[in-house]
Parts: C-alpha cells; sequence; structure tokens
C-alpha cells in the first residue's frame, strides 16, 4: 500500500461528466516531468458525474500506482468540489488545473518551484488557447478599451473563450486586476488553513454559471497584503470550445460576472445613512445608459459588440444590487415585526 503522508504536491482537477476530455488532461498530467525526490498526486474529486468518470479514474489509479485517486463531492458545484479537494489533499503545495486542459511536462515543477521559500502566497502559471482560433469579426483582442474607476479596462475574448492568462515572457508580481484563473494556479496549503476556501456562493454550479470562485480567492490573498507570482513557464493549453463562439455565450457570460462582481464585493458601509448599494445602483444605471450610446454609435462591428457586452454586465450588477437591496429590506421588515411583537 503507498502511503501519502507528507507529500509535495497535490494537485487538485474537479470534475462533472468529462469523461472524454478529463482522460486526455489524466495522460498529460502521467507525463509530468519533476525529480524524483518530488513526491506528488493527483486527487481527481468527482463532482457526482453520470458518465464514466469514476471508472475512468480508477483506471488510472491502477495503471500509475499511487499517483492518482478519486474523491466523490456529491453536493453539486465546483467551490464544493474544490474545497472537499482541499480538505483530503495530502501535499504541502496544492496545485489546480481544469478537467479539458493539457499540461505542458514540466508545468506542475515550474509552477511550484518557488512556493517553499515563503516569499508567494500563490503563483499563477500561463495560459494559452489549445488550438489555433481566429476571431470572428465582431471580437477583437485590441482597440476595446473603457474607462473604469481605478484604470483603463481592455477586453479580452479570449480570456472568455478559454481563459487565457499571458502577461507574458517574464515572471512578475500579479495585483488585483491580474488574479489567477483556476485552471492554473498553485498555493501553499497553509494559506487555505489561514484565509479559508473557495466562496460557496460563487463558481459554477447546476442552475448557475456564475464564476470568480478563483480570482476571488487570489484577491482575497492579495487584499491582505499577500504576493502572488506570475510564472510564465508553467504552461497550461485550454480549448476554445465550438459553442462559445457566439455573441449569445458572451452576452450570458459578461451578466453573469456582473453579477459575480457585486456578489464578491460584499457588503459596504452606508454612506450618510444611505445604503451603499443604493448608490451603486445609481451609478449602475447611469453607465448602462452611457455604455448603451456608445454601442449605438459605434461604427465597427467589434466595438459594437464590446459596449453591448459592457451594458449586459452592467444590467447583471443592477439585477444582483436590486436582490440585495430587496433581501435588505426583507430582513428589516421581518426584525421590526419580530420587535412589534415582543412584549
Amino acid at each position: 500500500m503507498t502511503s501519502y503522508a507528507g507529500l509535495d504536491i497535490t494537485v487538485i482537477l474537479c470534475t462533472y461528466n468529462r469523461a472524454e476530455s478529463l482522460a486526455a488532461t489524466l495522460e498529460s498530467l502521467a507525463a509530468s516531468q519533476l525529480p524524483p525526490s518530488m513526491a506528488w498526486e493527483v486527487l481527481v474529486i468527482d463532482n457526482n458525474s453520470t458518465d464514466q468518470t469514476r471508472d475512468l479514474v480508477e483506471d488510472f489509479s491502477r495503471r500509475h500506482s499511487g499517483r492518482f485517486r478519486y474523491l466523490l463531492e456529491p453536493r453539486p458545484g465546483k467551490s464544493y468540489a474544490l474545497n472537499s479537494g482541499i480538505a483530503n489533499a495530502f501535499g504541502r503545495i496544492l496545485a489546480f488545473v481544469d478537467d479539458d486542459a493539457i499540461v505542458h511536462p514540466r508545468w506542475l515543477q515550474n509552477l511550484t518551484a518557488e512556493l517553499g521559500s515563503g516569499e508567494w502566497a500563490g503563483t499563477a502559471g500561463r495560459v494559452l488557447p489549445a488550438q489555433t482560433f481566429v476571431l470572428p469579426p465582431w471580437l477583437s483582442r485590441s482597440d476595446c478599451v473603457v474607462r473604469r474607476r481605478g484604470g483603463m479596462f481592455q477586453w479580452d475574448p479570449l480570456a472568455v473563450l478559454c481563459a487565457q492568462f499571458d502577461l507574458g515572457d517574464h515572471p512578475i508580481g500579479l495585483d488585483l486586476n491580474r488574479a489567477p484563473y483556476g485552471v492554473n494556479m498553485a498555493f501553499p496549503k497553509n494559506v487555505f488553513e489561514k484565509y479559508g476556501g473557495f466562496r460557496l456562493d460563487l463558481g459554477p454550479r447546476p442552475n448557475s454559471q456564475l464564476r470568480n470562485e478563483d480570482v476571488e480567492f487570489g484577491r482575497r490573498l492579495m487584499k491582505a497584503g499577500e504576493q502572488l507570482r506570475y510564472v510564465p513557464s508553467a504552461v497550461v493549453y485550454h480549448p476554445v470550445p465550438k459553442g462559445r463562439v457566439k455573441k449569445g455565450f458572451f452576452l450570458t457570460w459578461w451578466f453573469d460576472y456582473g453579477r459575480a462582481s457585486i456578489l464578491e464585493r460584499g457588503d459596504r458601509p452606508d454612506v450618510w445613512g444611505i445604503p451603499h448599494d443604493y448608490l451603486s445602483l445609481i451609478r449602475r444605471l447611469i453607465a448602462i445608459s452611457i455604455m448603451s450610446l456608445r454601442w449605438m454609435f459605434a461604427t465597427r462591428p467589434h466595438k459594437r459588440f464590446f459596449f453591448k457586452c459592457m451594458v449586459w454586465q452592467e444590467t447583471g450588477m443592477v439585477v444582483e444590487l436590486y436582490r440585495r437591496l430587496a433581501g435588505r429590506k426583507a430582513s428589516q421588515a421581518t426584525t421590526l415585526c419580530r420587535d412589534r411583537s415582543l412584549p
């Protein structure tokens, strides 16, 4: 029997009904090149799949003794699966990858090499498209920039299509606008013990595609003063699904992103007795008006679609703000009724 005590690294891989793509991911992980002295494992968390996922992982476990483990997480939602993986990992360092990605043979070593010094609380690797991809005329990787509080925001459709994360050829420190993506990141396990796991109100689940559970965690660390590092030599290839290259997918993605950004932000103090969400709601409605005008008067197809996506994002933010304000009003009404019923 293999002993898992004192492993150096656990690769956490959450999956749901993707046995076909998962097989290629596991093959690429099995080909990883690490020093013989490095003890590592791959922990596959099955989020209640109904396909052949379990049989596939158990087959890999037999073929690569001591390298792969299977864990079932029946509660639906990626954040449940991620947190279950963290709790059951034996490694001192935890690396994360998606179930449809292909890792470079030196990915794991390069991603985790600098996490033993204590200088860095986490690392993010480079994510590239798995195939050659030509953007349609209504998408562009340049010339779509909008001013936002704290700086300029530039549209990168490949970040939406395949979570592309490419900050160049040189290692750099990350900031709040460039937090790691879950397809390619790593943290010492004690970071989760200190700051908690992934938020359960974020992350994909059966009836919701709200994401941001990964970038929220990275930003949480950086807001606490921790330093994260971009490692360009830790390369993962992520596919561009054909079904995503549609305007409807982008609009839905940006709407959900707007909702997730409000959830991630959390509650803020009232301003002169006025709930902060009321003020945010007014700003978002103004932003919708401005973006709508830009959408109407833009002449280039990719510019028009960019501003349309921004309208959908702002609308998502408005929807989530309204829900939160409605919840606050209902809570206040309940408290008032309870107080009046007291003798």
